[in-house]
């Protein structure tokens, strides 16, 4: 996708208007609720980047966010599936207030990835790559971190 596209502006913002939203359904609407806060703004911050590479237009915003959404999809089917009793890859116990945003958060990632899709990028394959590698790391090590005692029970 090139920056002033006209036909595919919209894309990059229905990104960042996705990773906004999941970024306010994990830390308003599960972390108030329930668990300390700190842990889902940690969690969430790689989302911040998609954010604003989407309302910047950024041709970069569909690849950040296909990582993202990948990430959180996979998460939210794990815990539908731990719900189901079909898997114990992830364990706990979820509140219908927190299942109900598993499935805020799952129909978004899906959403994300659905319009990351009908993008088009200019950029290369090693860029898109980088891209992608990148924001992987950087979310499961926002994750990871985001259990530490000194978060975890903030």
């Amino acid at each position: 996708m090139s920056e002033s596209n006209g036909a595919d502006e919209w894309q990059p913002l229905v990104i960042a208007a996705c990773s906004f939203t999941i970024i306010v359904t994990l830390v308003l609407g599960v972390g108030v609720g329930s668990h300390p806060v700190l842990r889902h703004v940690v969690q969430t911050l790689p989302l911040w980047i998609v954010f604003a590479l989407g309302a910047g237009r950024s041709s970069a915003a569909g690849w950040a966010g296909l990582t993202l959404f990948c990430f959180w999809l996979l998460l939210m089917a794990l815990i539908w599936l731990y719900l189901l009793g079909i898997s114990n890859v992830l364990s706990g116990n979820f509140t219908p207030r927190e299942i109900t945003m598993t499935i805020i958060v799952g129909l978004l990632s899906i959403v994300g990835i659905l319009v990351f899709f009908r993008m088009s990028s200019a950029l290369s394959a090693w860029s898109r790559a980088a891209i992608f590698v990148v924001l992987a790391v950087v979310q499961i090590a926002c994750f990871r971190l985001s259990f530490m005692p000194g978060i975890a029970q903030r």
